[in-house]
């Protein structure tokens, strides 16, 4: 629970739970073509986005391990990005539950990578609904949300409306 935090990096590991819990939703039972959905010529696919947020996790563990890489990846099928995107979040939630130092300012984290997946977890959800297989809102107040819960297999909603 929010209560408990006395630490920054308590409450980055919050968002971070925060993030994998609400990403949860858009990324679970989808059509099969909606990977290759795309609103309008040239902008990114549901795919190419959420291989981005796979991305900005690896890049977010090089930030904070002090060896700043980044990389633009291949999409692969929806699946496969679906679990490299928990993944990577989980190795950059393991990082951040160690004891190592974290290598850059956590208001940076938080305002590159995390912000920016928060960001495309919307344009996800919103993606969803434009192909015509929306999600159902929820009070996300409600949400049993746990630092360390990161994967995508999360809590029943509490409140969806």
């Amino acid at each position: 629970m929010i209560d408990d935090l006395t630490t920054a990096r308590e409450m980055i590991r919050h968002t971070v739970a925060t993030l994998a819990y609400r990403a949860a939703k858009p990324l679970r039972d989808v059509p099969a073509e909606f990977a290759a959905f795309r609103p309008k010529p040239g902008s990114r696919t549901a795919v190419e986005i959420l291989a981005h947020m796979g991305d900005l996790f690896d890049w977010g563990l090089s930030l904070a391990a002090g060896k700043e890489a980044w990389s633009d990846s291949v999409p692969m099928g929806w699946e496969q990005e679906v679990s490299r995107f928990f993944a990577s979040l989980k190795a950059f939630d393991d990082y951040l539950a160690g004891t190592q130092e974290i290598h850059c300012p956590i208001g940076r984290l938080f305002q590159g990578p995390i912000a920016d997946a928060l960001t495309h977890t919307g344009q996800l959800a919103m993606l969803r609904s434009l192909f015509g297989a929306p999600i159902k809102p929820e009070n996300y107040y409600k949400a049993d949300i746990t630092r360390g819960v990161v994967g995508s297999n999360q809590p029943p909603a509490r409140r969806e409306f």
